[in-house]
């Protein structure tokens, strides 16, 4: 049974049955899952912790007649003392023939693996996207300006100089927003020992700063949690600009006095993020009273380009994501009018 010992570092729910579907082994999340002990579990008809035990019976059927490889199909769990979790099965059959795996992800889970994925694939997409028009459009935008420039030595009358300077000034501030964009592909990675509270404390006296009045900054941390290795001015950058966001949508809050931004950071533990399992990592929540995320851009708040606000460069949160994703992590916002959550998640050491 020792072989089967591996399966509790897994987040999944794992059991091992024979072909009449005994459980011979039950992992660490199954166990806290069902709110049954191991030495319960192991022994019973593993059929029976489903609302229809039907399902199962006949999957080990077919994999004892080796009708199959793996077999996916989705289930209700049973709980003690809660309601039933809908679950994702796959029942796959071992190299031993008469003992079988059956794992289980909470659809919730599968749900977040697969949002977490998509995210991971839209942000190298738009690395490469950004990279590729940032050099597209900087070639020819010296062009222009430097064109603008020798015009501008021909002419003598000044009110046509004021058009020049306008080309030279649209030309100066696009080459800012192309610097900008190509910023965190430049500069390298400067890994050092980083304190989150640190971090926090340095954003949390910039935003004061900006915004003295009407807006408390709240702080509630885990004061046990270590440091770890990481760029500190990266992570400064991007706890900013997200504080930043949330400070300026509290506008409207702020002149009523009661605007609040909340830095909250927890350890987690046995966490899958990334498609991978940690044993500790950092969750900081970066929490605003503001109106919320508009609908309009709420899945596609990362994307580059992309604001709530008039004025806004769209790249604050792309940056974050970036900075957040070279650190091995992973970030994500929950919005609703009243309340918007970010929350990053780094692997400890």
């Amino acid at each position: 049974m020792s072989v089967y010992q591996s399966f509790d570092l897994l987040a999944t729910l794992v059991t091992v049955v024979d072909r009449d579907g005994l459980v011979l082994f039950s992992n660490a999340a199954l166990e806290d899952v069902l709110g049954i002990s191991r030495r319960s579990i192991v022994g019973s008809v593993f059929a029976d912790a489903f609302t229809e035990p039907s399902q199962l019976q006949n999957a080990l059927e077919g994999a004892s007649e080796n009708e199959f490889a793996a077999l996916r199909y989705d289930a209700w769990l049973k709980r003690v003392g809660y309601e039933a979790m809908p679950v994702h099965v796959i029942v796959t059959r071992t190299d031993l023939g008469d003992e079988i795996v059956v794992e289980m992800v909470p659809l919730e889970q599968q749900a977040r693996q697969d949002r977490e994925e998509r995210l991971m694939e839209q942000a190298q997409t738009n690395k490469e996207l950004i990279r590729n028009l940032a050099h597209e459009i900087k070639n020819p935008l010296g062009g222009i300006r430097g064109a603008a420039q020798l015009l501008e030595l021909e002419i003598d009358s000044p009110e046509l100089t004021e058009y020049t300077q306008v080309i030279i000034h649209e030309a100066d501030r696009l080459q800012s927003l192309v610097d900008r964009l190509l910023a965190p592909h430049r500069r390298p990675h400067l890994v050092g020992d980083v304190n989150i509270h640190e971090v926090c404390e340095r954003v949390r006296s910039l935003i004061l700063a900006e915004f003295p009045k009407g807006l408390r900054v709240l702080r509630d941390y885990d004061t046990s949690i270590p440091e770890f290795r990481g760029d500190r001015e990266q992570l400064i950058q991007t706890v900013l600009n997200i504080a930043h966001n949330a400070a300026q949508a509290l506008s409207e809050r702020i002149a009523d006095g009661d605007a609040e931004l909340t830095f909250i950071t927890r350890v987690v533990r046995q966490i899958t993020f990334g498609k991978q399992r940690y044993r500790l990592a950092l969750e900081l929540h970066v929490i605003d009273n503001g109106p919320g995320v508009p609908d309009s851009i709420k899945d596609r708040i990362f994307y580059p380009l992309v604001s709530g606000r008039e004025g806004g460069s769209g790249l604050g949160l792309t940056l974050a994501q970036t900075f957040v994703q070279q650190h091995h992590g992973s970030i994500e916002v929950d919005s609703v009018p009243g309340r918007t959550d970010f929350k990053i998640l780094i692997p400890l050491p």
